[in-house]
């Protein structure tokens, strides 16, 4: 949001946002509501396909549950954001609430970026996943097709490996998952 100087700013909180009529194409970022747009399909396409691999794998381990968006994830009293998908532990997967949001932590979440979110990705949402002690954060990158994983490290968060086109897409947090980049960004 453009604030001109000397004008004040008004902060939207977590309670009022979550006010808004469900399917409001908000996210809200640090008290200021963003309003995105859908993605185009080579984004849903990745998303997809990610989803469908990440799932197979989890539902056959037994790991916990994977969940697209849209899906609104409580962070702070001004940051409610809602990751393309996101894996919650099979231990925390009781403590969801059907009926509504995600208001625990996610174990991992992924982010799909587009040319119109990109900064948020990288920038606030990065800053506040890794400070809520989100453990694993993913940035896939249709663009240059690649997908960064990224592990806190006390609050910060580090580069563990980027996959670039020819690699397979693995995480030390799903041992055993493998998921070949060539396929991921088929257009």
């Amino acid at each position: 949001m453009y604030v001109r100087p000397g004008q004040p700013t008004r902060f939207t909180t977590a309670l009022e946002y979550e006010r808004l009529p469900e399917g409001t194409p908000y996210e809200l970022i640090g008290g200021q509501l963003v309003m995105s747009p859908a993605p185009i399909l080579f984004h849903q396409r990745i998303t997809k396909r990610l989803l469908q691999a990440l799932s197979d794998f989890v539902e056959t381990h037994e790991l916990g549950e994977v969940i697209i968006s849209p899906m609104d994830v409580y962070f702070t009293l001004i940051d409610v954001y809602q990751p393309d998908l996101l894996f919650i532990r099979k231990e925390n997967v009781p403590k969801l609430d059907p009926n509504g949001w995600v208001k625990l932590v996610p174990d991992m979440v992924v982010e799909v970026l587009s040319p119109t979110t990109k900064q948020n990705d990288y920038a606030r949402k990065k800053k506040i996943y890794g400070e809520c002690g989100v453990s694993e954060y993913w940035i896939v990158d249709p663009t240059a097709k690649t997908a960064e994983i990224l592990v806190n490290d006390s609050g910060e968060y580090k580069t563990e490996f980027l996959f670039k086109e020819g690699d397979n897409l693995t995480s030390s947090m799903f041992p055993g998952f493998s998921l070949p980049l060539p396929k991921l960004f088929l257009q």
